[in-house]
């Protein structure tokens, strides 16, 4: 069976490749900006960033298909988007699953396009890697987050407690789990569209 790497994706706006080091400076703006970081963490320094870069392209060579795309916008890094294999027992099984993220710049915040990379994502990950089941996690008073899942598709299952050496505030009230399974994707989509690469006719 021939080894699945990681496809170069499009949408109407957003060119999704493999994060690769050319990211790097793009990363180290997006967790530098305390906003960006609010529901994740505190904001990091360089040398944290570049441990998260390596952990990050890493992800690629767990499950063959999946690990984190950067999006580029008339070549531009607007931030990156990832379907990654489960890394808790709670979340279920790794084969056939995987968790839906996306992290975006603060000047590309409110135009749709973390909703329009999820969505493709999305799509990739049933139509073309076979995946059973795509979930999302944030927290419960993370509602912005938790519209956008909502938007692409994605359905409340449950409200979890995780234990954090350092909570952020709201952590009381928990994390969410949002999810859809392949074949609730497709009752809702009847045909699987793609994006032709710019400068093809989508053959």
């Amino acid at each position: 069976m021939p080894l699945v790497t990681q496809a170069t994706l499009w949408t109407a706006r957003i060119q999704l490749v493999p994060l690769g080091d050319d990211h790097l400076e793009g990363e180290v703006q997006l967790d530098a900006d305390p906003e960006v970081m609010r529901y994740l963490g505190r904001p990091r320094q360089r040398a944290e960033v570049e441990q998260a870069h390596r952990r990050r392209i890493a992800t690629a060579s767990v499950v063959p298909g999946l690990g984190f795309w950067a999006g580029l916008v008339a070549g531009s890094f607007v931030g990156w988007w990832i379907l990654q294999p489960p890394e808790r027992a709670d979340q279920g099984p790794v084969e056939g699953q995987a968790e839906l993220g996306y992290r975006l710049l603060r000047r590309y915040w409110r135009q749709g396009l973390a909703s329009e990379g999820a969505r493709e994502l999305i799509r990739h990950g049933f139509a073309d890697l076979g995946l059973h089941r795509i979930f999302a996690e944030t927290m419960a008073v993370n509602l912005p987050s938790r519209a956008t899942m909502a938007a692409v598709g994605l359905d409340y299952v449950r409200t979890f407690h995780l234990d954090f050496d350092a909570p952020l505030p709201g952590s009381e009230h928990g994390e969410v789990e949002y999810a859809t399974t392949r074949q609730e994707w497709l009752a809702i989509r009847p045909a699987v569209v793609r994006h032709p690469v710019p400068g093809t006719h989508g053959t």
